[in-house]
């Protein structure tokens, strides 16, 4: 059976989405759907696909109330090629200005918007370039694989680390070696990552620190979409990284540059341990109807 979508085109630096309300959870969203929806030659295209649906509609969202009542709303998100994820940086600060543009929520400047996500819930707050995202807690893996990629000349360690989704993070040493990356094809981890990971490859920028913020440039092949031109996570991920690096003395703030534009990364302590949080840009493009089998 054919249904028309009314969906919202949607970008934060370039990774792009396609959003639309289902406020019951009664739309079936197939991965076949899914991907229709997200092919950008027959769909409307894009990194993902977001559904605003209400978090008591949903199994993952009434783990996200039952965590914090306040969060109302749900980000499902899927990637293109129609598999769940976890989390996405980006996307959750586009979901935010996509509930505010339909009016399903308010956010005053200082206040705090609480959305629920597979990852848990996650706090979200105006930034002076957009949104601000509190990702959480994040953890270093106990397992870092060596990465292998095309036109990489040889197999590079990396270093493994979640922030509510899995990645890999590998440090380059030239702007050639960056530029030179063919991420067309996913990276090859070994051991494998069980549910997959995004791999960052990382170049540091030349000073590091400049005052008193770390520097870094990034691309990103993410699972179940391919190179993107920003990944949230993975900034937040390959600031992480570098800190880690760059050892003691190393800044808690980072400007993270990416194909698409830039992002902020913060590290801060809370009361359950460091949290690292994303501030960046959210555009809505346009709206439009779309008939999906």
């Amino acid at each position: 059976m054919t249904t028309t979508v009314h969906f919202t085109k949607g970008q934060g630096t370039g990774n792009d989405f396609v959003l639309f309300s289902d406020p019951d959870g009664s739309f079936d969203l197939t991965p076949e759907r899914i991907r229709a929806l997200a092919d950008r030659r027959f769909g409307v295209g894009g990194d993902g696909v977001i559904r605003a649906v209400r978090s008591s509609k949903l199994p993952d969202g009434e783990a996200s109330l039952a965590e914090d009542d306040a969060a109302e709303w749900f980000m499902d998100y899927h990637n293109s090629d129609g598999s769940p994820s976890e989390m996405c940086g980006n996307g959750i600060r586009v979901f935010t200005k996509y509930l505010l543009e339909e009016g399903l929520v308010t956010l005053e400047r200082g206040d705090t918007l609480a959305i629920g996500t597979r990852a848990g819930v996650r706090d979200v707050q105006r930034s002076s370039t957009g949104f601000q995202v509190d990702l959480g807690r994040w953890r270093l893996d106990d397992v870092h694989p060596t990465v292998s990629a095309r036109e990489l000349y040889a197999t590079r360690p990396g270093l493994g680390l979640s922030v509510g989704n899995p990645h890999v993070v590998v440090a380059l040493a030239s702007a050639d070696e960056l530029a030179a990356l063919d991420l067309s094809v996913a990276p090859e981890l070994e051991p494998a990552a069980p549910h997959g990971a995004n791999v960052e490859f990382v170049l540091p920028e030349e000073p590091l620190v400049a005052d008193g913020i770390g520097r870094i440039r990034m691309r990103v092949h993410e699972r179940g979409s391919g190179e993107t031109l920003s990944c949230g996570t993975g900034a937040a991920a390959a600031a992480l990284a570098t800190r880690y690096w760059a050892g003691a003395g190393a800044p808690d703030q980072w400007r993270v540059d990416v194909p698409g534009g830039t992002v902020g990364v913060r590290m801060f302590a809370t009361e359950d341990g460091e949290h690292v949080s994303l501030s960046g840009p959210a555009e809505l493009v346009f709206t439009g109807d779309l008939a999906v089998q």
